[in-house]
C-alpha cells in the first residue's frame, strides 16, 4: 500500500513543493529513501524508525520505500523527518487524513518522537500561502515565526505522538492564534553619536549615507574613531518597515540565525566580519548555498574594518552586489539569488603603519609599501563607494570636553525626514533609497540647472570621473537636497557631493 503527504524544499529564499510518498511491500525489512536525498535526509531512516517505536506506534514489517518527488530536485536537511513518518503511518493505516493535499508537514524528529525546530520556516509559510495550502503542521518552537504570515492554519506539534492523537481525534492540537506582532525597533546599541568627540564632517557624511543608503569609506590614523563612528551608524538609521523586517527575518531564518524567542528581526542588521573571512563567508555559497554576510546585512550595515587587510579576491566579490543589490550564487546544481541591499561602511588606515600625512607622527612606510597597501583596493571597487572621508586624529581639547555632541536621535529625525521624501518619490517603485536608483531614474529625479551642469562637466573632465561616478554624484546630490528640504538639486548640493570623491582617481 502507498500513501502521499506534502512537504517543501527550501532553495535559497524560495521553496518548491515536495511530495513524500511511502510504499509498503512484503520483502526484507528496511527503509529506503530515494529522490536525491543528502546525508541528513538519508539518516532520517533511523530517526523516523526510533521516533515511531518510542511513540508507542508500529513500524511496518517489510520493505518501506520513501520517494521524495520531484526526483531530480536535491533534498537536504532534517525537515523531512515528520512528513516521512506521517506518510509511513498513513500507508500502514495507523492514521487517516482528510484532504491531504491541503496539509503540509515539516519538522525534525528526535529519537523519542519529540519535534525539534528547523530553519527556513518563514520561507515555507510564504510558499504555502502563495500556493493556497491552508494547513501547516510544524514544530511548536517554529510556530511564532510561522505566524508572521497571515491567512494560514498553523498547528504547532510537540511530538509525533501528539500529532497522531490529533488525527485519531483522541487529542486536539489547537490552531495557533498569533498575538500582537513585534514592531520594528530603532536599535539596541549602547553607542550614540553624542559620545563621539569632534569629527563633525564625518558625522555629516554618515548622516548623508544613512539618508540615501550610500556606501562610505573612512580613512584615518589608528585611534581616530573610525570604528566607533561605524558602530554608531545604526543609531541614526530609521526603523525598518514591516516589509523590510520580513525580508530580513526570512534571510536569518534560512541561515539558521533566528532565535525562537524573537521570531521577527526588528532591528536593522549590523554585520562586521573579520578581515580573514573567505569569499564564501562574505557572499554566501557552500554545497547547499546559504546567505553570506552581505545578505545578512540586507537593509542594514556591512562594516568592513581594516578594509585593505581583506584579501583582494574577497573584496572583488563585492563589486556585483554593490551595483545590483543582489548576489547570484552559481553552483553545478543551479543558480540562487540572495538579496544584498546593504550599506557598505568601510574603514582603513592611509598606509601600513597608519600615519601617512599625520603632522604628529612620522610615517615609517616606504613609497612602495604605501602603493602596494593602497592598491589592495581596486579602482572599480572604490568607484562604487559614494563618500570618501578622512578621519583625522581628535585634538586633546576636544577629547576632554564635558559637553556632549548632537545625539543620534536628532540626526535620525533628519534622516527619517529625508527617507520620507524618497519614499514618496518612489512610492510606485520597488526601491526605497536614492542609492538604489538606476541611471534612468537618476536622469528623471536628479535634474540640474545649467550652472550646476557646468560644474559637473568641469568635475568630470578634471577628475576623470567615470560614468558610474557621475551618476553616483547625482544620486548623492539628490540625498543632500532631500536633507536640506529642497525640491531641486542646487549648485551647493553638487559641490558638497563632489567633496566626497577621493582626491586621486
Amino acid at each position: 500500500m502507498s500513501a502521499k503527504v506534502y512537504s517543501a524544499a527550501v532553495l535559497g529564499l524560495n521553496c518548491e513543493l515536495v511530495e513524500v510518498e511511502a510504499d509498503l511491500s512484503p520483502a526484507l525489512p528496511g527503509i529506503f529513501v530515494v529522490g536525491l536525498p543528502d546525508k541528513a535526509v538519508d539518516e532520517s531512516r533511523e530517526r523516523v524508525r526510533s521516533a515511531i517505536k518510542n511513540s508507542s506506534l508500529l513500524m511496518p514489517r517489510g520493505k518501506v520505500t520513501i520517494n521524495l518527488a520531484p526526483a531530480d530536485l536535491k533534498k537536504e536537511g532534517p525537515s523531512y523527518d515528520l512528513p516521512i513518518a506521517v506518510s509511513i503511518l498513513l500507508a500502514s493505516n495507523q492514521i487517516k487524513l482528510d484532504e491531504a493535499q491541503q496539509k503540509l508537514f515539516v519538522g525534525e524528529l528526535a529519537l523519542d518522537g519529540n519535534l525539534r525546530p528547523i530553519n527556513g520556516v518563514l520561507a515555507i509559510c510564504l510558499f504555502a500561502k502563495k500556493h493556497a495550502i491552508k494547513e501547516i503542521y510544524l514544530p511548536a518552537a517554529n510556530v511564532k515565526e510561522a505566524s508572521l504570515v497571515s491567512g494560514l492554519n498553523l498547528y504547532g506539534c510537540q511530538s509525533l505522538k501528539q500529532l497522531v492523537n490529533h488525527f485519531r481525534r483522541e487529542e486536539t492540537i489547537k490552531q495557533y492564534i498569533a498575538g500582537a506582532s513585534s514592531s520594528p525597533e530603532l536599535h539596541n546599541s549602547s553607542y550614540d553619536m553624542a559620545y563621539v568627540k569632534g569629527q563633525q564632517h564625518v558625522k555629516r557624511a554618515l548622516e548623508i549615507a544613512a539618508a540615501g543608503g550610500h556606501n562610505i569609506l573612512m580613512s584615518g590614523p589608528p585611534g581616530s574613531g573610525k570604528t566607533l563612528l561605524a558602530k554608531s551608524m545604526t543609531t541614526i538609521l530609521p526603523a525598518m518597515t514591516k516589509d523590510e523586517a520580513l525580508d530580513v527575518t526570512m534571510i536569518y531564518s534560512v541561515a539558521g540565525l533566528l532565535s525562537p524567542a524573537t521570531p521577527l528581526v526588528t532591528i536593522r542588521p549590523f554585520r562586521s566580519p573579520h578581515h580573514t573571512a573567505s569569499g564564501v563567508a562574505l557572499v554566501g555559497g557552500g554545497t547547499w548555498p546559504r546567505p553570506g554576510e552581505i545578505s545578512l546585512a540586507h537593509r542594514g550595515v556591512l562594516f568592513l574594518d581594516e578594509f585593505p587587510e581583506f584579501s583582494r579576491s574577497v573584496l572583488e566579490n563585492l563589486r556585483q552586489p554593490l551595483e545590483d543589490g543582489v548576489i547570484s550564487v552559481s553552483r553545478a546544481a543551479g543558480t540562487l539569488q540572495f538579496p544584498a541591499q546593504f550599506m557598505l561602511v568601510a574603514a582603513m588606515n592611509p598606509c601600513p603603519c597608519g600615519y601617512l600625512n599625520d603632522p604628529e607622527h612620522q610615517c615609517i612606510c616606504s613609497p612602495s609599501q604605501i602603493i602596494n597597501y593602497q592598491k589592495k583596493i581596486s579602482g572599480p571597487l572604490l568607484d562604487r563607494i559614494d563618500l570618501h572621508v578622512e578621519v583625522p586624529k581628535v585634538k586633546f581639547d576636544k577629547l576632554t570636553q564635558n559637553v556632549l555632541s548632537e545625539p543620534s536621535s536628532a540626526i535620525r529625525q533628519r534622516v527619517e525626514a529625508a527617507r520620507r521624501v524618497a519614499q514618496q518619490r518612489f512610492k510606485d517603485m520597488a526601491i526605497i533609497t536614492n542609492a538604489e536608483m538606476s541611471s534612468r531614474l537618476a536622469k528623471e529625479f536628479c535634474t540640474v540647472d545649467d550652472e550646476t551642469l557646468n560644474l559637473l562637466r568641469q568635475a568630470v573632465d578634471q577628475l576623470s570621473l567615470s560614468t558610474r561616478s557621475y551618476f553616483r554624484i547625482l544620486k548623492l546630490s539628490r540625498t543632500i537636497a532631500d536633507l536640506a528640504g529642497e525640491k531641486d538639486i542646487k549648485l551647493e548640493h553638487v559641490a558638497e557631493a563632489l567633496q566626497y570623491r577621493p582626491k586621486i582617481e
